[in-house]
């Protein structure tokens, strides 16, 4: 118990360190921004979508380009549970259905959000165009809070379940639906949609709400949704297949070791997300003071 506690407590303090240096100028404009111009050949803040076809291109592009932003790192934390699937050196349709499972779950949650969208969106939160007044939180940056709050809660208490410091929520379903567990994940990933305040997605959640087609909502949302899946199904295959089983191995060295890594990255994102999208978007409002590194 003395060595789990000092694994939650570790993984907190980076959760909430990241918290402090993160800057979200640098991730969504400099990083994120570029990546979209880069991939669309044109200023995409700049350029208004002309049409369904250049909206759903828009949504994959977007999506893989805020990969790093900080509503969307905690699809991260779903790599290392991934990569452990009980082999020393995985199959390839394991690790495609594994993903598989995974993009059900955010594929169902966006698509019913796309839908949404298209039919009331323009009466939604994330909708407005209004700037933040300080000293008050705007209904868009209250939706952010509690979505991301929820979500960063979900992924604390499945690090928390990981080294067995609370009741694991899928013991029993697991023996029966071992997919269940995944489905879930990626069910938390499709929900970050509904809070995410990022520029670019909400350019194409306007333009999703204006249309009132609801095909284009569901299909627009759903590519956002996949290409924030991109970028961490990626660094899960080479770890999986690229290094010829000897991550496999070394997880499986030591017992523990794989729950352990699996409860951190939990804990760091779950963390991270749930004070960064809370007390640090309060201190933002300056409604409380949060330490935060301006750069």
């Amino acid at each position: 118990m003395r060595h789990r506690g000092r694994l939650v407590a570790w993984s907190a303090l980076a959760g909430f360190l990241l918290t402090v240096i993160w800057s979200a100028p640098f991730v969504d404009r400099v990083i994120g921004d570029n990546v979209a111009n880069a991939m669309l050949g044109h200023d995409a803040k700049a350029t208004p979508l002309d049409g369904v076809l250049a909206g759903i291109a828009f949504a994959f592009v977007t999506g893989l380009a805020g990969s790093f932003t900080a509503c969307n790192i905690a699809v991260f934390g779903v790599v290392t549970p991934l990569v452990d699937q009980g082999r020393a050196k995985p199959r390839w349709r394991d690790s495609m259905r594994a993903l598989g499972w995974i993009c059900a779950g955010a594929v169902g949650v966006s698509a019913l959000y796309g839908a949404v969208v298209a039919i009331v969106g323009t009466s939604m939160p994330q909708f407005a165009t209004t700037a933040s007044v300080a000293g008050v939180l705007s209904p868009r940056q209250v939706q952010s809070m509690v979505v991301f709050g929820l979500i960063g809660v979900a992924f604390t208490y499945l690090g928390l379940a990981a080294v067995r410091l609370v009741p694991d929520p899928f013991a029993r379903i697991r023996r029966r639906h071992p997919a269940v567990p995944l489905v879930v994940m990626g069910v938390l990933i499709g929900a970050l949609l509904i809070g995410r305040p990022f520029p670019l997605f909400r350019m194409m959640f306007r333009h999703a709400a204006e249309s009132g087609n609801v095909l284009y909502g569901m299909s627009a949302f759903v590519l956002q949704s996949l290409g924030n899946l991109v970028i961490a199904g990626v660094v899960f295959l080479v770890l999986a297949h690229g290094t010829g089983g000897r991550v496999q191995r070394w997880l499986a060295a030591k017992p523990g070791r794989t729950e352990r890594i699996t409860a951190s990255a939990f804990l760091v994102f779950g963390v991270f997300t749930l004070l960064y999208w809370v007390l640090r978007s309060l201190g933002r409002a300056g409604l409380i003071w949060y330490p935060a590194i301006g750069w």
